[in-house]
């Protein structure tokens, strides 16, 4: 059982398009670059102005506070999930529309996938990479075709990206069984790189949004 509280209940209906929304999974810190708080910052800019909603973690500083922030000043409507233990420490934005409130952090993930039609991953600590990593590997598994993209930047996300190539050189990533994502190097490229790919899924008439439940 989860709990929302919701300004506008009715405001994230983004009518018709096919990317109605957008998880971001990014740092409840801003890190050492200005860079990172920077194209947070854009990103929410971004996918406000593609009249697009943000599903995030509802923290309140870091990247968090940071996209979360952008995208309300652009009039987008924003949805922050998060577990009840951290909602009770930490420090949330009051002004975002919908703030949905869950026992855990397994609820948490799976109402993220639920709410979103694509991921994307800025920089960010442990729990960034958890969230990115779970949905390449449902990905990976065929278990939705949702686009997640890896937003590089200054080469942030390059050591996974040649860990994911040392796999694949030894053999643990398969041809037949590749790991599907895209890598941004620059913000203004991000929600393109999405509406493309969901685009590409359902020309070729493959989408699949929903996972299985025993994952």
């Amino acid at each position: 059982m989860h709990e929302i509280m919701s300004s506008d209940p009715a405001g994230a209906d983004a009518g018709a398009r096919r990317i109605k929304s957008i998880c971001v999974y990014c740092g409840s810190g801003a890190g050492v670059e200005p860079a990172y708080e920077a194209a947070a910052r854009s990103l929410g800019l971004a996918i406000a102005e593609a009249g697009i909603g943000l599903v995030y973690g509802g923290g309140g500083s870091g990247l968090m506070g940071a996209i979360a922030r952008a995208a309300l000043s652009a009039g987008g409507f924003v949805t922050g999930i998060i577990p009840d233990f951290l909602h009770r420490r930490d420090k949330l934005l009051p002004e975002i529309q919908e703030t949905i409130v869950v026992p855990d952090m397994h609820t948490r993930k799976r109402l993220m996938f639920e709410r979103a039609d694509a991921f994307v991953a800025l920089p960010g600590g442990i729990g960034t990479l958890e969230e990115l990593v779970e949905q390449l590997t449902w990905v990976q598994l065929e278990r939705h075709t949702k686009p997640v993209v890896i937003a590089d930047i200054d080469g942030f996300w390059q050591p996974l990206l040649d860990l994911f190539a040392h796999m694949r050189e030894r053999r643990f990533i398969q041809a037949s069984f590749e790991v599907r994502y895209l890598v941004a190097e620059k913000i203004e490229d991000v929600v393109p790189m999405i509406e493309t790919a969901a685009a590409r899924t359902d020309l070729l008439g493959v989408r699949k949004e929903t996972v299985d439940p025993r994952l």
